[in-house]
């Protein structure tokens, strides 16, 4: 179960700015604000069951046939169905650290994990919380290697890498890919996501579906979403990316701060002399800023810690929030 996550604003009092999350601060959702305004009569009603419309506007997009199409309460809603559909594999396994929900989900279907050739294979691509890419040579590696592969790419809109399409994804029968539109256009709060996968795979995972899964909200936004796209969205993403290397260099400047390297707009970093817990804090009662605290992934420890690029001026302001924290551990 996801406890100690990013974005738990609601914990909180009021932020000055969120470097917890991986939404993209130059997502502008007040025109999608004002259209569902507009629509929540639709809550009076039940939404539709299996959100086939919004299947159908999906699959035109990526060129496939709304049969290889399941859209999701979100990608964690997908991540739960997945591992429910598959659980007379048996096995598992997966590369630490990453989104721990993986894990939790197959726990829960009674899979054991083993340490490289279990039958269900996840992936995380681009990785939370590192910002790592596989390359589509060691996907399909992977693919060949495992029953099933089961590829999340929640983060898919947040690198300028090439990824594995769904077409391509298709032509391998045992790749499962998880798409979230969270992501891609900033509203967490609503959750949807969707799957892509063959379509005798998207049949069994149906089996399992739960009716009216995803809200009618939820259906309204995606649709209105896809027709009325951001044409300046790679733009935009390109020019967070830049600016994430400018933050990510000025970050390893102060010393005692790690940084790994990334491809997304956001970066798994480590504190000495510390805990992530303790500057979260700092940060928090201080500037009122707020960071994820990365020491509960698996495989990470107590000084470890994510952040997501913001605004420059924000970012200019948590490095030197940061260097004062360090200064002051340093005495």
């Amino acid at each position: 179960m996801i406890k100690g996550h990013g974005d738990d604003i609601y914990q909180y009092g009021r932020l000055r700015c969120n470097f917890s999350s991986n939404i993209s601060p130059l997502i502008d959702t007040s025109t999608l604000c004002e259209y569902l305004s507009q629509r929540l009569a639709v809550i009076r009603h039940y939404p539709d069951p299996s959100a086939h419309s919004l299947e159908v506007r999906i699959a035109s997009e990526c060129g496939i046939s709304p049969d290889e199409v399941l859209v999701t309460s979100g990608a964690t809603d997908a991540i739960y169905l997945i591992a429910q559909t598959l659980r007379d594999e048996h096995t598992f396994a997966v590369k630490r650290p990453t989104f721990s929900e993986y894990a939790d989900a197959c726990r829960m279907y009674g899979y054991e994990e083993v340490r490289s050739q279990g039958n269900v294979r996840w992936l995380c691509n681009p990785n939370n919380p590192t910002g790592e890419v596989c390359s589509d040579e060691v996907v399909m590696d992977l693919s060949r290697r495992h029953r099933w592969l089961v590829i999340d790419q929640s983060y898919e809109d947040c690198t300028g890498r090439r990824l594995l399409s769904p077409r391509q994804a298709l032509e391998m029968e045992n790749v499962i890919q998880i798409h979230s539109m969270t992501k891609r256009f900033g509203i967490p709060g609503l959750r949807l996501g969707f799957i892509t996968a063959q379509t005798g795979v998207i049949e069994r995972l149906r089996a399992g579906y739960r009716p009216w899964a995803v809200n009618a909200l939820a259906i309204e936004a995606g649709l209105w979403l896809l027709e009325h796209k951001n044409p300046r969205e790679q733009e935009d993403m390109r020019k967070l990316l830049a600016e994430t290397q400018i933050l990510a260099n000025r970050l390893r400047d102060i010393s005692g701060i790690e940084v790994y390297p990334t491809e997304t707009n956001f970066m798994l970093c480590h504190i000495r002399q510390s805990s992530a817990a303790e500057l979260k804090d700092y940060l928090l009662t201080h500037h009122g800023f707020l960071i994820r605290d990365a020491s509960n992934f698996e495989g990470l420890q107590a000084g470890h810690f994510r952040i997501a690029t913001q605004t420059p001026d924000y970012n200019k302001e948590l490095i030197e929030a940061i260097y004062t924290f360090t200064r002051m551990k340093h005495g």
